[in-house]
This record gives C-alpha cells, sequence and structure tokens, in this order.
C-alpha cells in the first residue's frame, strides 16, 4: 500500500514546526507553546489515521528517487514496529511540550529549546519510518547532531558542555561504525531498501562479510542506547534539562539502537554470535547499571542508570530473538517509556519546587507535595516491577523467556544475574520514594521549606502516564495485546506467530518466584544500607578508579590529543619545503598505484609528431617556469610570472580546441592574480633565503625527482589506450540537456550536482575569508608591513576608461552567459567577466566610492549575492522533483515570441543564474574584504626586503 503522508508526518516538525517556532520568537511564550504542540499532535494524528491498518498487518510505503545509482532513495515504510516507535516519539513529545512550557522560566529561552525539540523528533520519525539504510543514517546523525545541542542548552554550564561532547563523540563514532556495518551490507545484497534486505537472510549470514557487518551495526547499537562499555556518556549527559532528559534519554533516543536491532533482526536471527552477544551484553549492563543506580545521589543521575539498566534488559530480550521473546522486548519498551518519561517530569518537579535533587539534601517532601508522592509511588512501582503495574508484567515476561531459551550453566548464572537485578531494581526504586519524600522530617538542607505542588499543567504530563501505568498493568489484553503482538510479527518477519496472551495473572511459577525474591531481596537490601543513613555515605567511584566509563573516556582523548599533538609537530613543521615534499610523494604513490600491475614502462599507443606550436608553447611555459624558478624570492614578480604561466595554459587549451576551458582559465588567471597581489600586501615583498648551499641542493633535488616523476606518470598515461567516455556526452548533449556545448551541459545538467557543491564551496570561501580577516589589521612592523593595497582613487583617464569598460563587460557578460548552453561561455566565466569589470571600478574610483556606489559597503552586498545565487540554483535543481526526475535534471523546449522567432530554451539556464549571481558575489566579497581599511593597514613605506 501507497501514500504520500509518511514523510509529512516528518516534514510537519521538521519544517513547519521549526519555522512555527522560529517566526514566534518575538511572541509570547503561551503562543509558541500552542504551536509546539499543534504540530507534534497533528504528526500524532496522521499516525493514528493508519494505526487501524498497520496494527491488522499492513505496511505502507512510498518511496522517491534520489541517487538511484547508488541505491540510495527518499523511501518510507510504515509496518507495526515503526509505528509504535513513532507513537512514542510523537506522544510523549506532545507531553514534553506541555511539560517544559511550565518548566522552564522565563529567563530561559523556550524557543530555542522547542526548536531543538522539533528537529530531533523530526530525526527520530526519520529513523522510525525510514526503508533506506543511508536514509536512516541520515536521520540517526541528525539525532546526534540535535541531542548534543540539547544536551549543551545551557552552554555557559561546563557540566553541559562536557555532556554533550561525551554524548557526541561516543554515538559518532558508533555511527561511523554503523555506517561501515550499512555499506558492507549493501555490497553483500546489493540494495540498500530495508524492505528487500530483510528477505536475504540466508544470503547475507553466509557471506563472508557477515561478521564485520554484524558487529559494526551493533556498535552502533550499543553507542546508541548505552550498552556496556558504553554506557557512560548518559548519565553524564543528564545537565541537560529535564524536559530534554525525559525526552531524549528515556522514551525516544536512547531507544534507537534498540529500534535498529528490532528492524533488522530477521537477518542476524538464528546466527549465534548475534544472540550470545547480544543476550550477554545486554544482561550484564541490565545488572551492573541497576547496581550503580542504587548510588547515585543526583535524581536525574540514579533515573540515568536505571535507564541503561531497563535498556539492557530490551536489549537482552532482543539477543534471546524468539517471538515471545520480541513481543516482551516490544512490551517492555512501552512500559519503559510510561513510567520512566513520568519519573523524569516527576524529577524535574522536585528540583523546580525544592531547589534541588541532591538525594543527600531531600527528605519528608511527602508534607510538602503529597500529589507529586503519589505519582512517584505509582511510577517507581512500575519500574521496579510490583504487581497491578506494567512494570510487573514485562518483567514477568523477561524472566519467562530467560529461563524458556536458555539451559544448562548459562540459564543458572544468567537466572542468577537477573534476579540480583532485580533486587537492585526494586532497591533503586525504593531509595527514590523512600529518600525523597519520607527518611525523617523535612531535610534541613532542603533550599526552599515552602515548596508547593506545581500547576496543573506541569502534573498533567506525568499523571497521565502514571495512570496509563496502572491501566495497562490491570488490562494488558485490552490494551496493547493486539499492539505487542503486531509489533513483534513487523519485527521478526514471523507471520505465523500466535502471539503472547498478556495477563495480570499466570499462577505460581518460576518468575513469580524470581519476582517475589527481587520484591523481597530489593527491601532487605535497601533498608539495610538506609539504616543510620549509611547509604548517603558511600561513593564507589575511588573504588572503580579507572574502570568508571567517563575516566576511560578522558583517557582515551587525552590519549589521542597528545598523539595527535606529537604527529602534528612531526607533519606540521612550519616548513614549506616538508608539505610539499609529503604532497609530492603521497600524489606521485597514488597516480602510480593503477600502473603497478602494468609495468612502468611506455605505452603501445601510436605517437605522433609534435607540431611547431606546440614546441613553440613548450619553450614558452619552460621558459616561464625558469623565470618563476629565478624570481620566485621576489613575491610580486613571481605572482605575475604565474600569471604569464596562467596565460601559456590559455593558449595551449585554444590549440587543443578547448575554448571553455580557456574562457575559464584566463579569467581565473586575471582574478586569481589580483587577489594575489592584494594578499601580498600583509606579506614581506622578498621571501627569506634558504639558510645554507645544501638546502638548496635539497629543494633542487625533491623539485626535480617530483617534475619527472609527474612528467613520466603522464607520459605513461598519453601512450596508453583508454576508454573515453565522451561519446556518450556528444550523443547525449542534445536530446537529453538541450545544449550544443558538452562542457556547459555537463556542467549543468549531468554533473549539476558537482557544480552545486563547487559554487557553494566558493561561497563558503568567501564567507570564510570574511570571518578569519574580521579585526585584522597589520602594525607597520619589519615583518607584517606591506605594500599599501586599497584602492584610491586613480588618474582621470583611467577613471574615464572605467566607465566605459563596465556596461561593455556587462554586455559581454549577458553574451556570453546566453551562448553558454550551445557556444563556448556559460555563467561561471561571465560571473569571472563581471567581477573584473567591478575590479576595475574599483582601482579606478577607490574602494569607499566603488561601494557607495554599489551600497556594498562591508560586504553586506555580496553576502546576499551567494545567498541568492545558492537559493537559485537549489530551487531549480529542486523543481525536477515536481515532475518526478532526480534533482538539477534540466528541461528544455522550443518557444516562438513575436519578432524574435524560434528560441530555444532550456532550464539548466536558471541554475547557470545562481552560478553567475554566486561567482561575482563570491570574488567581489574576497576583493572587498583584502581591501577593507578595518582588516589591514592603509599606509606605510614599502619594505626593500628581509
Amino acid at each position: 500500500m501507497e501514500t504520500s503522508v509518511l514523510p509529512i508526518i516528518i516534514l510537519l516538525p521538521l519544517i513547519l514546526g521549526t519555522t512555527l517556532v522560529s517566526l514566534l520568537k518575538q511572541s509570547s511564550r503561551r503562543l509558541t507553546a500552542f504551536a509546539a504542540v499543534g504540530v507534534s499532535m497533528t504528526s500524532l494524528g496522521l499516525l493514528l489515521t493508519q494505526a487501524r491498518e498497520v496494527f491488522n498487518g499492513a505496511v505502507i510505503t512510498q518511496s522517491w528517487s534520489w541517487l538511484p545509482q547508488l541505491g540510495i532513495d527518499f523511501s518510507f515504510r510504515l509496518d507495526a514496529l515503526g509505528l509504535l516507535f513513532a507513537l512514542l516519539i510523537s506522544g510523549i513529545g506532545t507531553l514534553i511540550y506541555i511539560y517544559a512550557y511550565f518548566y522552564l522560566g522565563p529567563k530561559n529561552s523556550l524557543n530555542k529549546l522547542y526548536l531543538l525539540l522539533m528537529l530531533f523528533m523530526a530525526a527520530m520519525l526519520g529513523i522510525s519510518l525510514s526503508n533506506n539504510l543511508i536514509l536512516l543514517l541520515i536521520f540517526w546523525e541528525l539525532t546526534s547532531i540535535s541531542s548534543f545541542l540539547l544536551v549543551g542548552y545551557w552552554s555557559n554550564y561546563d557540566a553541559a558542555q562536557r555532556g554533550s561532547r561525551m554524548a557526541l563523540t561516543t554515538t559518532g563514532m558508533g555511527g561511523l561504525a554503523m555506517l561501515g556495518g550499512f555499506i558492507l551490507l549493501g555490497q553483500i545484497t546489493g540494495t540498500y531498501e530495508i524492505d528487500q534486505i530483510l528477505t536475504m537472510t540466508a544470503q547475507i549470514q553466509s557471506h563472508a562479510l557477515f561478521v564485520p557487518t554484524l558487529l559494526l551495526i551493533l556498535l552502533g547499537a550499543f553507542t546508541k542506547s548505552a550498552q556496556f562499555p558504553f554506557h557512560f556518556w548518559l548519565p553524564n549527559a543528564m545537565a541537560a534539562p529535564t524536559p530534554v532528559s525525559a525526552y531524549l534519554h528515556s522514551a525516544t533516543m536512547v531507544k534507537a539502537g534498540i529500534f535498529l536491532v528490532a528492524r533488522l533482526l530477521p537477518i542476524f536471527a538464528g546466527a549465534a554470535l548475534f544472540h550470545n552477544l547480544v543476550t550477554f551484553i545486554g544482561l550484564f549492563t541490565l545488572c551492573m547499571a541497576a547496581f550503580f543506580a542504587i548510588f547515585k545521589e543526583d535524581l536525574k543521575g540514579l533515573l540515568a542508570y536505571s535507564t541503561i539498566s531497563h535498556l539492557g534488559l530490551i536489549m537482552c530480550l532482543l539477543g534471546i530473538g524468539s517471538p515471545l521473546a520480541v513481543a516482551a522486548a516490544i512490551f517492555h519498551i512501552i512500559n519503559h517509556a510510561t513510567f520512566k518519561a513520568a519519573l523524569f517530569m516527576i524529577a524535574g518537579i522536585i528540583d523546580h519546587e525544592s531547589g534541588t535533587r541532591d538525594l543527600r539534601k531531600l527528605s519528608g517532601l511527602w508534607q510538602l507535595l503529597p500529589y507529586t508522592a503519589t505519582l512517584t509511588m505509582v511510577t517507581a512501582a512500575s519500574m521496579a516491577g510490583v504487581p497491578l503495574t506494567n512494570g510487573f508484567l514485562s518483567k514477568e515476561m523477561f524472566f519467562t523467556e530467560l529461563l524458556s531459551n536458555l539451559s544448562g550453566p548459562v540459564l543458572i548464572c544468567s537466572a542468577i544475574v537477573a534476579t540480583l537485578a532485580g533486587i537492585f531494581a526494586v532497591a533503586y526504586s525504593v531509595r527514590l520514594v523512600h529518600g525523597v519524600f519520607f527518611d525523617g522530617p523535612l531535610g534541613k538542607q532542603v533550599p526552599n521549606k515552602d515548596a508547593h505542588e506545581p500547576p496543573f499543567g506541569m502534573r498533567a504530563p506525568a499523571t497521565l502516564l502514571a495512570i496509563l501505568c496502572i491501566l495497562v498493568g490491570l488490562f494488558p489484553a485490552l490494551l496493547v495485546e493486539n499492539i505487542v503482538n503486531s509489533t513483534a510479527r513487523a519485527s521478526t518477519q514471523v507471520m505465523d506467530f500466535e502471539g503472547a496472551h498478556l495477563a495480570l495473572w499466570h499462577g505460581f511459577n518460576m518468575p513469580l518466584l524470581m519476582s517475589l525474591i527481587a520484591s523481597i531481596g530489593g527491601l532487605i537490601f535497601y533498608f539495610s544500607l538506609a539504616k543510620g543513613g549509611k547509604i548517603r555515605e558511600i561513593d564507589l567511584d575511588p573504588y572503580l578508579g579507572r574502570l568508571q566509563g567517563r575516566v576511560a573516556f578522558d583517557l582515551f582523548l587525552k590519549s589521542l590529543l597528545l598523539n595527535s599533538r606529537k604527529f602534528k609537530r612531526w607533519t606540521e613543521n612550519g616548513k614549506l619545503q616538508s608539505y610539499i615534499l609529503w604532497i609530492v610523494i603521497f600524489s606521485i604513490a597514488v597516480v602510480s598505484l593503477p600502473f603497478l600491475g602494468q609495468g612502468l614502462t611506455t605505452g603501445t599507443r601510436e605517437l605522433t609528431h609534435a607540431p611547431a606550436l606546440a614546441i613553440v608553447l613548450w619553450l614558452l611555459l619552460f621558459s616561464s617556469c625558469w623565470m618563476m624558478l629565478w624570481f620566485h624570492h621576489e613575491r610580486i614578480k613571481a605572482v605575475l610570472i604565474s600569471g604569464a604561466i596562467g596565460l601559456v595554459v590559455t593558449m595551449v587549451f585554444i590549440c587543443f580546441s578547448a575554448p571553455d576551458l580557456a574562457l575559464t582559465q584566463i579569467t581565473v588567471d586575471v582574478v586569481t592574480t589580483v587577489l594575489l597581489l592584494m594578499s601580498l600586501s600583509l606579506l614581506p615583498q622578498l621571501t627569506p633565503y634558504e639558510s645554507s648551499v645544501s638546502r638548496r641542493w635539497r629543494d633542487a633535488l625533491i623539485a626535480i625527482g617530483g617534475g619527472l616523476g609527474i612528467a613520466w606518470i603522464t607520459w605513461l598515461i598519453l601512450t596508453r589506450d583508454h576508454n573515453s567516455i565522451s561519446w556518450f556526452f556528444m550523443q547525449q548533449s542534445i536530446p537529453l540537456g538541450g545544449g550544443t556545448n558538452v562542457v556547459n551541459v555537463i556542467l549543468v545538467d549531468f554533473r549539476g550536482f558537482d557544480t552545486f557543491g563547487e559554487i557553494t564551496v566558493l561561497g563558503i570561501a568567501g564567507i570564510g575569508a570574511l570571518c578569519l580577516m574580521d579585526g585584522m589589521r597589520t602594525h607597520g612592523t619589519t615583518m607584517t608591513q606591506g605594500l599599501s593595497y586599497r584602492f584610491n582613487p586613480s588618474p582621470l583617464m583611467l577613471r574615464i576608461t572605467a566607465s566605459w569598460i563596465l556596461p561593455i563587460a556587462l554586455v559581454v557578460s549577458l553574451y556570453i552567459f546566453l551562448r553558454g548552453h550551445n557556444l563556448p561561455g556559460g555563467g561561471f566565466i561571465a560571473g569571472l567577466i563581471t567581477a573584473l569589470a567591478l575590479i576595475i571600478q574599483y582601482m579606478a574610483l577607490g574602494q569607499d566610492h566603488a561601494e557607495q556606489l554599489l551600497k556594498a559597503k562591508s560586504g553586506r552586498l555580496y553576502e546576499i549575492w551567494i545567498g541568492t545565487g545558492l537559493v537559485i540554483a537549489g530551487l531549480t535543481g529542486l523543481g525536477a522533483w515536481f515532475w518526478g526526475r532526480p534533482f538539477l535534471t534540466s528541461a528544455h523546449f522550443y518557444v516562438s515570441p513575436p519578432i524574435l522567432g524560434e528560441m530555444h530554451l532550456a532550464t539548466a539556464a536558471l541554475f547557470d543564474v545562481g552560478v553567475y549571481i554566486t561567482v561575482v558575489g563570491a570574488t567581489m566579497l574576497l576583493i572587498s574584504v583584502l581591501g577593507d581599511s578595518r582588516h589591514s593597514s592603509m599606509s606605510g613605506p614599502v619594505p626593500k626586503g628581509d
């Protein structure tokens, strides 16, 4: 079944939500909150319209071609698994938006928080609905970036900066590993489409690359879902605002790894390595994190470690991999999202009202916050797995599946570890309730002794989730059984799965006994520690030392930094000769690799005699290069000679019948020469001479060796036959691109995406120069003083000539631009010609007067030109999508206007307009920045040398 609603669900928060929140920045907080909640509820509503069909087994798909040659498409798929996660993301997100409105004070930017949360919601929805691995990876990395920004929301706190960097580094490295796994999976299957991959289990598991593929993908899943040994980033991310912790680190982001394993479960199921690795890492994470949670003094720290523990439980069930185990995992995903999101909100309420979330300072809050205490007891009971709550049911299912699918000593050990984890879970849940609301009278260290219940809007989301914990615990078959079983079938692809029967009572059995032991043992364990306040004094960090994940991570980064500095000192020694040597060696080595199997001798291609013109040009080029070598210490002469070399290259292009390249070369050569001459004003006129004769000989040998190496490789290439692809472009230039100028058609149509990237880089270079030069001044010292290069008013003759040159140059630019699709020319060349004409105006009128006439003071106009050009080029590319064609596909047609007659037009001309405007803007911005008096010295004597 196909529908176009799936991308709309993602685009609503990504575009509409972020736009509305940005536009409402100056409006009231309430209006902003209504907008955010409205967008989130709209996505939720669209999902609910598909819920009945999908949970009954339907699969909804939609796809648009993007990069079909690489197997990358905008492909979306909504099955029960994706729908469940999308409902959690949008449903919990809606509650978080409501909660955040009351949680954040007026001094904190609600717009900023909503904007980042919208971005994160869109990314998580994208993960849930993607049907292409590469598209999923894009959304995956977007969650890492948005969570980095959310964790660092309070950027003035060191803890927030540290936590955000740690989260981004850990999950980013995992994402990089996952990318490798996805690429290997694509190589094995020949596709990145998930629905196709899920049908190739036998082919995948029998392939030699299966093990590295599995390990790389699991590495990405483990880092994202904070499994041991990558668990340490999650507690350190608790520096984020509580709404962020409630959303990202309990209900959504940390479950992205869980979702990935569940999504790809059919291709991994049956592989012993998968089952053993995932089951036992999940089991160890479950027990280890539960133990550490007991001794955390920060409320959010306790909840963070409990989250890690429950994620380990879910991962363990997915590792077991049976349909019933997967059903239990799905059920616990739902339950954990409800009680843990509520508990994080409650932690925020406690902090918000009492002024602290430090368990060493909190006690006796029951008398001030009875309603909040009741909510805490309900949700903490669910977290501990107390009967009549949803957490009890999924914990029982976990124990049942563990006992049913393991045997022998492994079963005994696993049962002991799981029971211990249950004991620890009860202990930290009891500590959360007893330590905050009871444990004696109101604590003397509580900052706010007059705390009171928060506004209803702040309590309502947690109240709703607490009610769900009870309702699902009492009526699981009625409320969630169909959802759980449908999702389990979608995850395992086992359609004849009878389904799990969710009920409050399954009789007296071993899982119930394990639950009783966990409950009684947890109470005894906690109160024995709490007696006399001993638990408040226990600190495990000194005992763990370097075994702590945070410490190990810091040591790793420190070692990486030290080794990077050593490598930098070895490679970046400040000597240009060393840099050039490495560049030459690397270039020759890389280019030589293809010839290793063919021999390094002259090829068999028939050679032709060199014409007299070629010999003349070669002698000119040789002479120019020799002059460059002779005068290279005199920088101005060197720049002028390099310009002369460019002119010789232009003549070579003309001789080889490449007028487009010749036009480009000569215009680029002139503009580059002007820029280099202006840049020399910041440098001495002379380059220091080599300190010894031996160094001159060394440099000479390197230059000769490099030149001979490149020359020989060029000779090897030219003397060998090769299969050219030029015939394709010659044949298809007119029928597909609508132009006879093959070069221009390639640039704006066949390889328009490359050109778009190039003009983007050009624009970034111009803006980068503006940022780098901002505030820079030369101070007239011997080493920094250079030529005065700001354009001052010139003689009358030059000014009169310039006034004629500009209109003529603009006409020539228009002519070059319009003929570009069929004859030599195009937007790039036309842009450079326009820029040259404007540079002449600068030279003739002076920069101040010229910029005043252009209204381009401080380069502002040129920044706008760059942005406008990129937008025009990008919109031209996007326009092809409305006709179902790939990005930047050109359309061409004939029109017959009066008088002018028949004309051939192509949409690529619009793209070329964007190229033209961007080139002019970037070039003139560079000129403007280098000539700005704020950035450089305007006067001073011209130095004669070093």
